[in-house]
């Protein structure tokens, strides 16, 4: 814990309502709340550093929220990937293996069957 805060910080002290302030204090706790009691620091300085410390607790978690964010984004993309991946394989092949053997298939037959009742006219033609 710092001993003096940024002259920023006593600026904004300055600036804060009484309810402000009340609100400040009571969020104060630990050593700086114990200093203050003590009269090691002034009012001011004390709501000050608790300003200070707020603000680095804020930005801590900022980054942290970032960073979750950030990896949450991360998994949700892997997940679309794999989905997609798993997906479009599947899309590939059964169209390619059902469409090709019913295409060679039917036309096979048709040939074959056409062959054969035309031979067998002509053999029972001059059989008669």
């Amino acid at each position: 814990m710092t001993k003096i805060s940024k002259p920023e910080y006593l600026a904004k002290v300055k600036l804060l309502s009484k309810e402000e302030t009340e609100r400040l204090l009571s969020r104060m706790g630990g050593k700086l709340d114990r200093r203050l009691e003590k009269n090691k620091l002034s009012r001011d300085d004390a709501l000050a550093i608790q300003l200070q410390l707020e603000d680095e607790q804020l930005q801590e978690w900022r980054k942290m929220m970032h960073i979750l964010k950030k990896k949450e984004e991360a998994k949700k993309d892997k997940e679309k990937d794999k989905e997609e991946k798993a997906r479009s394989p599947s899309k590939a092949k059964a169209p390619a293996k059902s469409r090709a053997p019913s295409k060679a298939k039917t036309p096979a037959k048709t040939k074959t069957s056409s062959k054969a009742n035309t031979t067998a006219k002509n053999k029972v033609k001059p059989a008669k």
